[in-house]
């Protein structure tokens, strides 16, 4: 199996709520992004009032990680209404990726982020039928960024390639990652470093049209699908969103980040035999970036 072909692996965890007076029914959270084995699609039915949130093991949602805390967070309930609380977590705990100050009304599909972990909290009679419309959308859709994930990509960008070839078409790739990712993550958190991961994405998002594809790659590695689009068309737009994101404020927690990408443009060649190849030569020259300085395009 290529590596391509891996499935985005879900648990689905059912949990039925209990005869709790007042009970609110389906109103449930799921894990949408995590960094844990086997946790990426559970759900926890919020049947206990309040629900807690943390790593100690008297938790109802045990969560890991150096930045979540052993008592960080609860989900209430208030007058059929539910709330997330911080409980003084010494990371913060975010809402839809604004901090929490202290407490905050849930809405349908708002995103409460603990730790390296998103939770999307589901509410409302379709609760069950949005829950398994989320299982279903974490197989094509990065949970942190909330753009198109490595499987997605790669399924759409076979189709182009045959659609090409048909049509003789150009069909162009961009492929880029962020300088000095690591560094990033060293100095100011991996909390930190999920945010520049988010951001970049909404400021790549902002200029992709409807008929390219915009996917996480893996890590801080991303890929842009171009149909109909001359390698000079790439490299021009390669140019701009690698000014814009140069330009653009990282701020978070008060600390504002220098970020830079490196990006490699191909277009697809009568000697690819596979999205594959084409993906790997755009590679290439993304290497050929890094090697002549980072902050630039090569092609």
């Amino acid at each position: 199996m290529s590596d391509f072909d891996e499935k985005t692996r879900v648990t689905q965890v059912v949990q039925r709520p209990g005869p709790e007076e007042g009970d609110t029914g389906n109103d449930c959270v799921v894990v949408i992004y995590t960094k844990e084995p086997g946790l990426l699609g559970k759900r926890f039915v919020l049947d206990t009032n309040p629900t807690r949130i943390g790593r100690g093991a008297d938790n109802a949602i045990v969560l890991e990680g150096d930045s979540v805390s052993r008592r960080h967070a609860h989900l209430e309930r208030r007058l059929g209404r539910w709330y997330v609380v911080d409980d003084g977590s010494t990371n913060g705990t975010y809402l839809n990726e604004e901090q929490v100050a202290k407490e905050a009304l849930l809405n349908n599909a708002d995103r409460v982020k603990v730790g390296p972990t998103i939770l999307k909290y589901l509410s409302g009679a379709d609760a069950e039928a949005k829950y398994h419309e989320e299982i279903y959308r974490m197989t094509i859709v990065d949970g942190l960024t909330q753009i198109h994930n490595k499987r997605y990509l790669f399924e759409s960008l076979e189709g182009e390639v045959s659609r090409a070839r048909r049509h003789e078409r150009p069909l162009s790739v961009i492929m880029f990652d962020i300088d000095f990712f690591k560094p990033i993550n060293d100095q100011y958190g991996h909390l930190a470093g999920d945010y520049v991961l988010r951001e970049l994405a909404k400021v790549v998002q902002g200029r992709i049209r409807r008929d390219e594809t915009f996917a996480r790659y893996g890590g801080e590695e991303f890929v842009v699908v171009l149909p109909e689009t001359p390698l000079e068309g790439a490299i021009a737009l390669a140019e701009t969103l690698r000014a814009r994101i140069a330009e653009h404020a990282f701020v978070f927690q008060g600390e504002r980040m220098a970020v830079t990408i490196s990006m490699g443009c191909a277009l697809l060649s009568p000697d690819d035999k596979s999205a594959t190849d084409l993906i790997q030569r755009a590679d290439e020259r993304l290497y050929d970036a890094k090697r002549g300085g980072r902050n630039r395009v090569c092609y």
